[in-house]
Parts: C-alpha cells; sequence; structure tokens
C-alpha cells in the first residue's frame, strides 16, 4: 500500500494527506448529493397527500345532498351558456348513485320548466366544498353519442351566477371570467382529444389557455381515467392519468377559492350537432377525490 501511496504522490506532486483529503471531500459531495435529491423526491411524494374531500359514491339512490348542489335555474333566464339545449333538473332520473359510482344521465325528453320548453334534460352539479390549492382527481367514464358535452371543471366561489350555490349563500360579487375557470376535462367536438382548458380575466382582457391529446371516444366511454388538476401558488397542471395536457402559472383569479362543477350539456357552441337518434347517455363518476 505505501508503495501505491509513493507513486500518487510522485504522479500528483502532492502530499498524501492532500489527497486522502480531496478523496474525503468528494465522497462527502456525493453523500450529501444523494441526501438532498432523497429530500427532494420525498418533498415531492408527499404533497398533496392529505385527502381533506371526497364522494366514494358507496350508498345508492339519491345524490349525496349534503355534498353536492343541484344548479338547475337557467342562468340566462331562457337557457345556459354556449346555446346549450338541455333543462337541468334535480331529479333521480338524471343523476344517481348506484353500484359504486355517480351517474349523470342526458335523456332526450320534452320538458318544460321556468316556462321554457326544451327536447333533454341532463343534471349540473355544484361541490358544496371550496378549496384554496391542491389537488383534484376525478375518475370517470364519458358519454359517446354525439352532441353530448361532458365537464369536469371548476368555477371561482365568488361567481356572481344565479342558481349557483356558492353565490346563494352570498359570495357571489364577480362575473364571468373574472371571477376564473378551470376546465379539467372537457371533449372536442369529434371526441377525439379531451382538452385542459383556463378562462380568466388579466384585469386588461379576457384569457384563454387550452391544449388537448388524443382520447379516442371508444376510450373515453368504455374505460375509467383519471382526470387531475395539480394547482398551487406558482403554478396549475392538468393531467390524464399520467399524462400532462397543460399547464400555466398562477395567474391572479386563481388565489381564492374554487369550487367543482360535474355536467353534461347537450348541443351548442362547443358540442357537435346531437345524434339524431339519441334517446339517452351517461357520464359515471367513480370518486372525486381533493387532496391538500
Amino acid at each position: 500500500m505505501k508503495s501505491i501511496f509513493e507513486r500518487i504522490q510522485k504522479l500528483s506532486n502532492m502530499r498524501f494527506s492532500t489527497i486522502v483529503l480531496l478523496f474525503l471531500f468528494q465522497f462527502s459531495n456525493i453523500f450529501y448529493a444523494q441526501s438532498v435529491e432523497e429530500v427532494v423526491i420525498s418533498d415531492v411524494d408527499s404533497k398533496f397527500n392529505k385527502l381533506v374531500w371526497s364522494d366514494e359514491f358507496d350508498d345508492s339512490g339519491e345524490v349525496d345532498k349534503t355534498k353536492w348542489h343541484h344548479q338547475t335555474k337557467l342562468i340566462f333566464g331562457s337557457g345556459w351558456a354556449n346555446n346549450e339545449e338541455q333543462h337541468y333538473t334535480n331529479r333521480v332520473a338524471n343523476s344517481y348513485v348506484n353500484n359504486g359510482t355517480l351517474k349523470i344521465k342526458a335523456i332526450k325528453e320534452h320538458y318544460k320548466d321556468q316556462s321554457q320548453e326544451k327536447q333533454y334534460t341532463s343534471a349540473r352539479l355544484n361541490s358544496k366544498f371550496a378549496f384554496k390549492y391542491g389537488k383534484v382527481v376525478v375518475r370517470a367514464k364519458l358519454p359517446s353519442v354525439a352532441g353530448t358535452w361532458p365537464a369536469i371543471w371548476l368555477l371561482g366561489k365568488n361567481i356572481s351566477e344565479n342558481g349557483g350555490y356558492w353565490h346563494g349563500e352570498g359570495f357571489g360579487n364577480t362575473i364571468w371570467p373574472l371571477c376564473g375557470e378551470i376546465d379539467i376535462m372537457e371533449p372536442n367536438k369529434l371526441k377525439t382529444e379531451t382538452l385542459a382548458t383556463w378562462h380568466w380575466h388579466n384585469g386588461e382582457k379576457y384569457q384563454m389557455n387550452s391544449k388537448s391529446v388524443p382520447l379516442t371516444n371508444i376510450d373515453a366511454s368504455e374505460n375509467y381515467h383519471d382526470y387531475i388538476l395539480e394547482w398551487d401558488s406558482k403554478s396549475m397542471r392538468i393531467y390524464i392519468d399520467d399524462t400532462l395536457v397543460n399547464e400555466m402559472p398562477t395567474e391572479k383569479p386563481y388565489h381564492a377559492e374554487f369550487y367543482i362543477l360535474l355536467n353534461v350539456a347537450m348541443g351548442g357552441n362547443l358540442a357537435a350537432e346531437i345524434d339524431s337518434e339519441f334517446t339517452h347517455d351517461i357520464m359515471e363518476i367513480d370518486y372525486v377525490r381533493v387532496y391538500k
């Protein structure tokens, strides 16, 4: 061993003690880097790991009224946004729980409400839970028939919208899009992609950020997928399963509390023309979970 160290000293023109110190320094740096990496990974893994609100839909019958509000009042007096063609109802026929899942069912039927006659009914649910920052996971299968427009999304708790749960609770003092909107999942018209979109107002003008990834109609309607929002004070990210669909910095409207909406609209500007053979279709939701 001594001869080896002597060679090292001779080759490097250094004292043996210096080499040992350098070796120990390098080793300690490696150990420190590994320790830091472990800490960072641990922090990432532990983020959003506390379940703060959920609905597992384990009962049967009506939707849990302690967790969900049926929004049925026409927001424009005669209709809904985007020239949609349905009435939303609070009937069990349009939203119910059985076999461990929530069903939101769109039906072709003549239905009169609020002095308005429409040819389709469905349901639109508002969560009676609002939060700022966190992770939302909604596991769902989507309706497949052309003209159905399912959505998993969030609105600012302060939106001024007649019939909305939080407006009725006295929080509605801000018009759309100043309140902000987060669309975790919407299909495109052809049902070949899933969209992730933000709508907001930056104080000067309306803003929108929308991207999509491929998702076939057969896959979306026959298989469950996780539609996910991760949202903190710096950024917002939307995923389908493990695939990142879209992301953006956390702008001004998104530093406030938001609530969850689940609905199936019929027709209108954002959906394809309704299939002439349509009778009914369902969005099926396994669970909704919110983590902090």
